[in-house]
């Protein structure tokens, strides 16, 4: 069991509070719709920005942890029943990303700050090197992140920190602050967003991507897209869906390109299926490398029952999208030993499979959502009912 806080500087170190599996598919859900974040070298997924870009569904892998992390908090800081969340968020901090000493309330604008919870995704050392947290005065006086771990402390000048510069990897992290005022409960902003999004398309699950200013990563007049660099580091690339002149592509913003219906090219092969968008694409990628392994039995049956070979092309110039990237900068900002930049040892078959098993992940979420909306609704809170909380965990 934890010690109790010091009332002086009152923190404290969760040991294992939630799994490696929910490390693991919190990863997936950032790599596969985080943009450009509020400091230099770091990445960020909200919820509000989940609701608004259509993957609402994604919101409920985080709940069950949302709570607990709330408990946690009033109990440790005998404040029961006082608060609400003000912040949700997955940030992954990458090379040169770095923060000085500050407490969490720092700003007019953070006043309303009272609580800070991090939990920690992946490990120090083995998954990124630098990063490491330290506070000011106090004890523990620094913090080695480790995935499952998560460290609470009160948001004002009594627990001062910083977090060391990211010499590579990416240091991922689900990050949440509580407030006293409910003015600042982030539910309501959430709920709203979503709301107004299922009246449209209530039965969509597919991605919609934000504006493409927010996936463009720049860095001394260079740049690359975070959605094509992640994609590339699994051994992809997007190619368009039909033959286009050189001219057909100069009339629009590159990035432009994709927002729209593209296919996934490796090599000089192209892939017969038709994706609505890059987000869409990369969520499939990235299912198919969280979910390897299980994928790799499906696989096995898939083949021995002889599946018909998907329909590919030949990539020719006029199918390659003329996007801007510096993949150099792209492997120095993102890559390390925590880019999974290995390259998915796929057919394409395989992909084909890790497709289905995609639709059939985030359509069951999604129709847990639209269960859970009307109590979201009429309670004006992120909650989950008790069949709903066992299906997450299943997942």
């Amino acid at each position: 069991m934890a010690a109790a806080p010091s009332m002086e500087n009152p923190r404290r170190l969760l040991r294992g509070f939630f799994s490696f599996e929910l490390c693991k598919e919190l990863e997936f859900i950032h790599r596969s719709s985080g943009t450009v974040g509020y400091r230099p070298s770091v990445f960020s997924t909200t919820l509000p920005h989940l609701a608004a870009t259509n993957c609402g569904h994604f919101i409920l892998p985080f709940l069950p942890l949302r709570d607990r992390l709330k408990d946690a908090v009033e109990e440790t800081f005998g404040c029961e029943f006082e608060l609400f969340v003000e912040f949700t968020g997955l940030i992954s901090w990458c090379k040169g990303a770095s923060i000085g000493w500050h407490s969490d309330d720092n700003k007019p604008y953070l006043r309303q700050r009272d609580f800070a919870a991090v939990c920690y995704l992946n490990n120090h050392e083995k998954d990124f090197r630098g990063g490491l947290f330290h506070f000011k005065d106090g004890e523990p006086s620094s913090v080695a992140p480790i995935a499952g771990d998560v460290l609470i402390y009160t948001a004002d000048e009594r627990n001062i920190h910083c977090v060391d510069e990211v010499i590579d990897g990416e240091r991922l992290t689900l990050t949440l602050w509580f407030t006293r005022d409910c003015s600042h409960d982030e539910d309501a902003k959430v709920i709203n967003i979503l709301s107004q999004r299922i009246q449209y398309e209530p039965d969509s699950f597919l991605p919609l991507p934000a504006s493409s200013t927010m996936y463009w990563f720049q860095k001394d007049g260079s740049g690359f897209d975070v959605r094509h660099a992640r994609v590339s580091f699994l051994g992809y690339d997007f190619s368009s869906t039909k033959e286009k002149s050189r001219a057909d592509n100069s009339l629009c913003d590159p990035l432009e390109l994709l927002d729209g219906r593209l296919y996934l090219a490796r090599g000089d092969e192209v892939l017969v299926k038709e994706f609505l968008n890059s987000l869409h694409a990369l969520q499939v990628l990235q299912f198919c490398y969280w979910r390897a392994s299980e994928l790799a039995k499906g696989r096995e049956e898939v083949h021995r029952q002889g599946s018909a070979r998907p329909a590919i092309l030949k990539r020719t110039i006029n199918l390659k999208l003329p996007l801007p990237h510096d993949d150099k900068l792209a492997v120095e900002i993102l890559g390390g030993p925590s880019c999974n930049c290995i390259k998915l040892q796929f057919k394409w078959e395989d992909l084909v499979l890790g497709s289905a098993k995609w639709e059939e992940y985030v359509s069951q979420l999604h129709r847990n959502m639209l269960v859970c909306i009307p109590s979201w609704l009429s309670n004006h809170t992120l909650s989950l009912d008790n069949h709903i909380v066992e299906f997450v965990h299943a997942t």
